[in-house]
């Protein structure tokens, strides 16, 4: 019996009519390498559930009973991945012809390659910037929202269409091995949605691989959705909104935390703390208003 050569994983949270088209997108492409599909479900209500049992039988679904968040809804899937390699695909994903194949054939060209992403393009035929980033430093993050020059944070220095190495990819379509996955504890849960692909990224290059976007195939990313952006203000009471919105400027304050206080003086940290601080005011204040 053949190893079984991918796991794909899709964490799915009220995206049903999404996680239909995506799992079909991967129906189309089962012959391109040995793989099992697992939809790790974090509580949805609008019946994703029951639809991937009636419709997909054959993929694994796990049931949390709540919102976990991105990295622990995604870690559920850890001890059922049987896979050698580890596919991290969002549900607002259409997943085209020869992805799967190439991005695992690219992965396995050098054993240095601990991550690979492809092309992650947007419904508006613009490749999804955060596709390839650079680590948010404090020069970065002074550039990107301070002044408004995110050039660098999303590598708009290097054309698009080449292969090149970067320092992170995202969550969208994550490929990497289950080995290094293991290896760096997968997904840090400290995070609830937001910056947990940065500090994957981080823990994997420490292990000393290196990171790859390869733009020679691609994706459809209706981005968003997912995370319930797309949802009205009917749909989602103020607590929720609350909760998704400050979470990325959460995740800022625990990976500098985490990662990048050591590397710096003490007035640069507390400049960097204070700058998050009044983003945070500003994104609670324009959530409540709106």
């Amino acid at each position: 019996m053949n190893k079984l050569e991918l796991s794909i994983i899709i964490l799915s949270f009220n995206t049903k009519d999404l996680l239909r088209d995506c799992l079909n997108s991967l129906k189309k492409v089962k012959g391109e390498a040995l793989f099992e599909v697992i939809v790790a479900d974090n509580g949805s209500i609008d019946g994703s559930i029951e639809m991937v049992e009636s419709d997909f039988s054959n993929v694994k679904l796990i049931k949390n009973d709540d919102n976990l968040g991105f990295a622990k809804g995604n870690n559920a899937a850890r001890k059922v991945a049987m896979g050698k390699n580890i596919l991290f695909l969002n549900s607002d994903t259409v997943v085209y012809k020869n992805t799967i194949r190439e991005t695992i054939k690219y992965l396995n060209s050098n054993k240095n390659i601990g991550a690979v992403t492809c092309k992650t393009v947007l419904v508006n035929g613009k490749l999804d910037p955060d596709s390839r980033r650079r680590f948010p430093t404090p020069l970065i993050s002074f550039n990107r929202l301070i002044l408004g020059n995110g050039k660098l944070y999303w590598y708009r220095d290097v054309n698009e269409n080449l292969t090149h190495e970067v320092e992170v990819i995202q969550g969208a379509f994550f490929l990497t091995r289950k080995k290094i996955l293991d290896e760096v504890n997968w997904f840090s849960e400290e995070y609830f949605l937001d910056g947990e692909d940065i500090d994957l990224c981080w823990k994997i290059k420490e292990k000393g691989y290196k990171i790859y976007y390869f733009p020679k195939v691609s994706i459809l990313h209706l981005k968003g959705a997912s995370k319930g952006k797309n949802e009205t203000k009917k749909k989602v009471p103020l607590t929720s909104r609350l909760k998704f919105r400050m979470a990325s400027v959460n995740s800022m304050e625990i990976f500098y935390k985490k990662f990048l206080w050591k590397r710096y003086p003490l007035p640069i940290n507390l400049l960097v703390l204070t700058g998050i601080k009044l983003l945070k005011l500003g994104r609670f204040v324009r959530t409540i208003l709106h």
